[in-house]
């Protein structure tokens, strides 16, 4: 039976923006382990009908003490459950310590693509810095045919895997047109890829538009695609970044506007260590969820699609100023 309120948090992060919602308590255990739970997040991402999100993360079980301090579960808005999302993270990160679910000033966090850490800059607490799992899987100069013509695309897994195609002028690519059939080409079966078109601006500067997939759709930012587009960038282009003695940031100019920095430690080996993210987040509303159970929710998982969210608008109290 799905809870007859769902409280969250409306975030935002680099250009995308996802719903936090706390079930540290298990409040909300039976609606994850609920076959209807890939509905409701549907419901909660779609916009125009629902909170509309780049995805949702559930704050879950709090750390023992052994090098865990909270689990996180995020969601694509098709309803599948993804492993990582850098921006989502630096998000779960700022709402985790604004609302007191943790203390101190870094996070261990456990997610599905292994552990991540996140902490707020200090010089500016909104700008959080994510630590992200080891990449892995770089394949450069893969050659595939799509939205006729050819395409070189390097791929990295940075948590989710990823392809990076370089582009001369990031505007002028029909970025939805040609990423969706890049995203789903059988090279890259069976899961897929995200598509992250990369313009070169100068030496450690990239402008990026990305397609992401469980979005299906572009979105303003990506901060996992970013961090493979400046590992590619610097791997193929020679840069002196991911050096010990360099401890500059390449910086990524996303659709949204902000600019990520991206760390990174490239081994004479090829093994990329210590990759970091910094984006700026920022907490935009709470509110609560109701869901209207009746006796659809009695029925087989197809007639939940008919069962849509009221938005129930924060109080003068709650609203942000």
């Amino acid at each position: 039976m799905l809870p007859d309120t769902i409280r969250f948090t409306k975030m935002s992060a680099g250009g995308n923006d996802f719903v936090c919602i706390d079930n540290t308590s298990g409040t909300y255990n039976a609606l994850l382990a609920s076959p209807a739970l890939s509905s409701v997040v549907r419901a909660i991402c779609r916009r125009g009908l629902g909170v509309g999100a780049d995805g949702v993360v559930f704050g879950c079980e709090r750390g023992d003490g052994h090098g865990v301090d909270i689990v996180a579960r995020f969601f694509e808005p098709d309803g599948s459950e993804a492993r990582l999302c850098g921006n989502g993270t630096a998000c779960f990160c700022y709402w985790c310590l604004a609302e007191r679910v943790l203390d101190g000033r870094e996070i261990t966090i456990l997610t599905a693509a292994g552990t991540a850490r996140a902490r707020p800059n200090d010089d500016d607490c909104s700008r959080i810095r994510v630590c992200v799992p080891q990449p892995h899987s770089l394949k450069l100069h893969r050659r595939v045919k799509a939205c006729g013509r050819m395409w070189t695309v390097h791929t990295l897994d940075t948590g989710v895997p990823h392809g990076v195609v370089f582009v001369h002028d990031v505007d002028t690519v029909q970025v939805v047109h040609c990423g969706a059939p890049i995203r789903r080409h059988t090279e890259f079966a069976p899961e897929g890829i995200n598509v992250n078109f990369t313009q070169v601006v100068d030496v450690g500067r990239l402008r990026v538009r990305t397609f992401e997939f469980g979005v299906e759709d572009e979105t303003l930012a990506c901060g996992t695609g970013s961090t493979a587009a400046a590992i590619v960038a610097t791997i193929l282009r020679g840069w002196p970044y991911g050096k010990p003695d360099n401890g500059e940031p390449v910086l990524v100019d996303v659709r949204g506007g902000e600019t990520l920095c991206i760390w990174f430690t490239l081994k004479d080996d090829g093994i990329i260590t210590d990759v970091c993210l910094e984006t700026r987040a920022r907490a935009i509303y709470d509110g609560v969820l109701r869901f209207e159970l009746h006796r659809e929710l009695n029925l087989e998982l197809g007639s939940l699609e008919k069962i849509q969210p009221i938005l129930v608008a924060p109080t003068a109290a709650e609203a942000p100023l």
